[in-house]
């Protein structure tokens, strides 16, 4: 990837970091722009309580001068503002405490493991007695940096007049169809702390998230992403690790908790005859369309220039306030999970998240296709390819 984003932090430390490589010089970077992503992620009805501490702020530390990047590697970080409760717990020094922090410290280390989370895998691959050690990197609370990476990936898109939109189909039982050009409801999903069109589903999604948080369980749910304007050409036929599809599924699939992602029509495929799946095109004012989208503007791992639509499940998340039988690694008995502050349902946020993770593929794939130096490179690039294919 040229695209390269890494980061580090634990939900309950100092900060998270991320550093991304491969942005262009001279685009501008709209600071607002990329808290409002980060404040997108933390709305949602079924949250926990840490939303309502954790108001996120990214803070540029390199790469950007006077507002506009300079090429080299961008820095971001977010702070944990519930850090000031768990310095003592997370404090990465090994310090002399007082008695009372040790009951804390001792309060706070974690043996029981949670079906379905990280803790039983990476207890035994790391060699932890700990669990403390896997469970707070593998929290969701990581997908803030790439949200914020996100962020400067969607600014990318906009140079080239491509956006990006998620809207939430599905929460446990209750789901609603929607057409793909999920834009036309995006001042409704905008304002719906569900991220959903449909306002009789948004009630009844809420009385089933309500039921679940009273009986002491979680919901995982669906969403749909669609980006628009997408030029002709991104991705590849020619290796398996350069198809865009492939690209985008690993990205989303990725994001703790999602276990399933779809491309077009999906798994639908499977009972739809070919006549049906694949989209037939057409001449129209000397351009080439097509009337459907089953392919979700990719074919063979190149996108073709209709809008990319992706479909991807949530799972229930792990951390359940009535907790599962399960059993205490140090002991090797049987007992119940660890329970620590969670959500009762998190789609919304995944959704966004996702949404993220989409763009940095697509931002990638920009930078494979015309270049990364500069902008200005890039855009010189683009329109010479746009004028050469419209000739075709």
């Amino acid at each position: 990837m040229i695209f390269r984003f890494l980061t580090s932090g634990e939900s309950h430390g100092k900060c998270l970091n991320t550093i991304i490589e491969g942005v262009p010089s001279g685009i501008n970077i709209d600071i607002d722009f990329i808290n409002k992503e980060l404040a997108r992620r933390q709305v949602g009805y079924g949250r926990g309580g840490r939303m309502q501490i954790e108001k996120d702020c990214a803070q540029i530390l390199s790469g950007i001068r006077h507002g506009i990047t300079t090429g080299a590697p961008i820095c971001l970080q977010i702070d944990n503002k519930d850090w000031e409760n768990w310095q003592v717990v997370m404090s990465p020094y090994l310090v002399e405490q007082s008695r009372e922090n040790l009951d804390l410290i001792e309060l706070k280390t974690i043996k029981n493991i949670r079906p379905g989370h990280a803790d039983f895998a990476g207890a035994l691959k790391y060699n932890q007695a700990d669990i403390r050690n896997i469970l707070e990197r593998s929290s969701a609370r990581e997908t803030v940096t790439r949200v914020a990476a996100g962020a400067i990936a969607k600014i990318i898109l906009r140079e080239f007049n491509i956006s990006g939109l998620s809207c939430v189909t599905q929460i446990g039982s209750v789901s609603y169809e929607i057409e793909d050009d999920i834009f036309k409801y995006k001042d409704i999903i905008e304002t719906s702390d569900l991220r959903t069109a449909d306002t009789k589903a948004y009630q009844l999604m809420k009385q089933q998230i309500d039921n679940a948080k009273e009986s002491g369980d979680t919901l995982g749910g669906k969403f749909k992403i669609v980006f628009k304007n997408i030029p002709v050409g991104l991705g590849s036929h020619v290796q398996w690790d350069r198809k865009l599809d492939g690209l985008i599924a690993q990205a989303v699939m990725s994001i703790p908790a999602v276990k399933s992602v779809e491309i077009g029509l999906g798994s639908k495929c499977a009972q739809t005859l070919g006549s049906d799946t694949h989209d037939e095109i057409f001449i129209k004012n000397d351009k080439y369309v097509r009337k459907t989208n089953n392919a979700g503007g990719i074919e063979s791992g190149i996108s073709n220039g209709e809008d990319i639509i992706v479909t991807a499940v949530m799972k229930a998340i792990p951390t359940l306030r009535k907790p599962l039988k399960s059993v205490a690694l140090d002991k090797k008995e049987e007992t119940h999970a660890h329970f620590e502050r969670s959500d009762t349902c998190a789609v919304s946020a995944c959704a966004v998240v996702a949404e993220s993770m989409v763009a940095i593929v697509l931002a990638d794939a920009l930078f494979e296709k015309f270049s990364h130096d500069s902008l200005y490179e890039m855009k010189n690039n683009y329109n010479n390819y746009l004028k050469r294919i419209s000739e075709r």
